[in-house]
């Protein structure tokens, strides 16, 4: 009798953990310093008083959503708040342009309605294959609002609508997710260190200098 007899679901939690462990390794060496310009960026734009607009579907929209209550709430340290706005949580808006214009207008309508030029649009997408979320970045990018993506393997075509993506290598839907999720939380870390830190400092790090 083997000493460690088959446990089929501990095995499937076992590779699950390791598959998501090889994804953020990947995502440490290839998308941090992404993440760590888009913090900055993004706290030149609310600081000055632009604006961030957020948008997924499904569990990409959940995501969506914790991005923006992390910057209008708060995310560790006390701080002022900050506009940003997920647009998937504006039901009577979503279900309206859902039923008068199609599925695949819902976000592209809001930014056109919400957005700003100078203002970010985040769009979340574990396929990067999402009509409505593409259509988003193509009107958003009209506008002259700023366009980033955070989607699974690239390329892809919300990647490509998008002026910069952060495309996650990651075996599975629910580990892009997972990692999807650390790149929230990091970029608000480095959002809150930006606003915390120095105009002219953090413009010399953004540019790669040594400070």
């Amino acid at each position: 009798m083997s000493e460690h007899p088959a446990h089929p679901a501990l095995d499937a939690a076992r590779l699950h953990c390791r598959s998501l462990e090889e994804a953020l390794g990947r995502f440490r060496r290839h998308g941090l310093g992404r993440i760590a310009d888009w913090g900055g960026l993004l706290a030149d734009v609310l600081t000055g008083g632009g604006r961030l607009l957020a948008a997924g579907n499904g569990g990409s929209a959940a995501q969506a959503q914790h991005l923006t209550a992390e910057l209008v709430g708060r995310y560790r340290r006390e701080r002022r708040a900050y506009s940003a706005l997920a647009l998937h949580a504006e039901t009577s808006s979503v279900t309206a342009i859902g039923n008068d214009y199609g599925f695949d207008h819902v976000y592209a309508r809001q930014v056109t309605a919400h957005g700003r030029p100078g203002d970010i649009l985040m769009l979340l997408s574990t396929s990067g294959r999402s009509a409505n979320l593409v259509a988003a970045a193509v009107t958003a990018r009209q506008a002259g609002l700023r366009v980033w993506a955070l989607t699974g393997r690239g390329p892809n075509p919300l990647a490509e609508a998008a002026h910069e993506a952060l495309c996650v290598d990651a075996d599975s839907t629910a580990n892009v997710q997972e990692i999807h999720l650390v790149a929230v939380h990091l970029l608000c870390e480095c959002f809150d260190t930006a606003v915390s830190t120095p105009l002219a400092r953090r413009t010399v790090l953004t540019h790669g200098s040594t400070p």
